[in-house]
């Protein structure tokens, strides 16, 4: 018995995450279905903005080159972003010195960190620091630069001069998408620039990411998969993600939003 559209659909959307491209007469053997059946299909995804169509299958739609501003992007997933951040604080050891990438998650790490004068926190996101200021106790470096107004943080050969001046323990990064092909990614090019650069500096390095951000390239590559070693999301990571990324031997933290 053939699949119904729905389960074909889920199954498409797997196989343009894994491999960025389908064809039509491969899904059709795959689903045991006519091409003109899959040719439907592909068009109904296409219409939905899931994928683009092309000649002989489909691609995936072109990654998101634009983000939000920071105070936009504070309103979205809030209880999935406290849950990761408060769970990335637990990760956080007597004595640590950590960076925190730009991202409102960030924020939500810091939050949990009110009573950890035992630790230093260098950061490049302007409301990050800020908010250290009022809330955190520990030793505060702020990573200067050129700012990017859009995102509230700082970038360019300044933010990198003094990162290399630098080495922490831990490295806590937001991912602006996350794909089996593309890796981790980031919204701008200078972002990820600050990113890679935060990683070299870190002994270990944890991505942050809610469950919205996983098959979902962005513009600008922070890194491989396999230059991963750990990702914090929330309870809504699909079955297939904690499949894809224990195949390849990340880590994955799933964070209880009750928790």
């Amino acid at each position: 018995m053939s699949l119904s559209f729905e389960k074909r659909k889920k199954k498409i959307l797997e196989y343009l995450s894994k491999e960025g491209k389908v064809e039509v007469h491969i899904l059709a053997d795959e689903f045991d279905v006519s091409t003109e059946t899959i040719r439907r299909d592909l068009e109904r995804l296409d219409s939905e903005g899931k994928l683009k169509k092309v000649y002989g299958g489909a691609i995936k739609v072109r990654a998101d080159s634009s983000e939000l501003p920071f105070e936009q992007k504070t309103l979205l997933h809030t209880s999935e972003k406290a849950a990761i951040g408060k769970y990335a604080a637990s990760l956080i050891n007597q004595g640590d010195t950590i960076m925190l990438g730009n991202g409102t998650t960030a924020l939500e790490i810091i939050r949990n960190l009110t009573d950890r004068s035992d630790l230093t926190l260098v950061t490049h996101s302007t409301p990050a620091m800020l908010m250290a200021l009022e809330q955190f106790p520990g030793r505060i470096f702020f990573v200067g630069g050129e700012v990017n107004r859009h995102q509230k943080s700082t970038y360019g050969p300044l933010a990198e001069l003094m990162l290399n001046q630098l080495r922490v323990n831990k490295a806590f990064i937001s991912a602006g998408g996350i794909s089996l092909v593309d890796g981790i990614s980031d919204y701008e090019i200078s972002e990820a620039t600050i990113s890679r650069k935060m990683m070299e500096r870190a002994d270990e390095t944890i991505f942050l990411a809610d469950s919205s951000k996983f098959g979902k390239p962005t513009f600008a590559n922070i890194c491989s998969l396999d230059d991963v070693y750990a990702v914090i999301t929330d309870g809504n990571c699909s079955d297939e993600w904690k499949i894809y990324l224990d195949e390849r031997d990340i880590t994955l933290y799933i964070a209880d939003e009750e928790g």
